[in-house]
């Protein structure tokens, strides 16, 4: 399976990443099953650092040095009081991206750090999931603790077929 790659001056085409029905069979059949400490593990080194350039309510503009995060990646804002995750919209253009915040902009200010995770967001899934609340970043708020499993998927992801779909108990 092979990507065409996509020159980082031009924005990333998502639709046709989405209708290629192979990049659909290859994300249904490979989830992330990386537990959540190793799957947002990166090197300092190699990780990209960006800047809120701007913030207009939960839409955050991001602004890097080098290569721009591709659409649907989780950013982490560095500094801020709760974990801050942003999830890459669009490419501006300018090593600028515009983003959407998964919680509340408040005291979030010009300048500040910002980390590519290398990595959608993802969120638990299977049998510890059942019964329990979780936000759209993937932490649980229904003061349980924390959910015991090692499988994630994306959150972005094709849904199952029909004949993957179980009925039986």
């Amino acid at each position: 399976f092979w990507l065409k790659s996509v020159k980082p001056s031009k924005p990333y085409n998502m639709k046709s990443l989405v209708a290629s029905r192979r990049a659909a069979r290859f994300l249904s059949c490979h989830p992330v099953t990386a537990a959540p400490c190793v799957q947002r593990a990166f090197s300092a080194e190699t990780a990209q650092v960006g800047r809120v350039a701007q913030v207009i309510g939960a839409v955050v503009d991001v602004q890097f040095d080098g290569q721009l995060p591709p659409i649907l990646n989780a950013l982490e804002v560095q500094g801020f009081e709760v974990r801050l995750v942003l999830e890459v919209a669009q490419h501006l253009g300018e090593n600028m991206v515009r983003t959407i915040a998964m919680d509340g902009t408040d005291g979030l200010t010009r300048g500040q750090g910002v980390l590519d995770t290398g990595a959608p967001i993802t969120v638990p899934v299977g049998e510890p999931t059942l019964g329990r609340i979780i936000n759209i970043i993937g932490e649980p708020i229904d003061e349980l603790g924390p959910i015991e499993t090692n499988k994630h998927y994306a959150i972005h992801r094709p849904a199952p077929t029909f004949t993957e779909m179980g009925t039986g108990s």
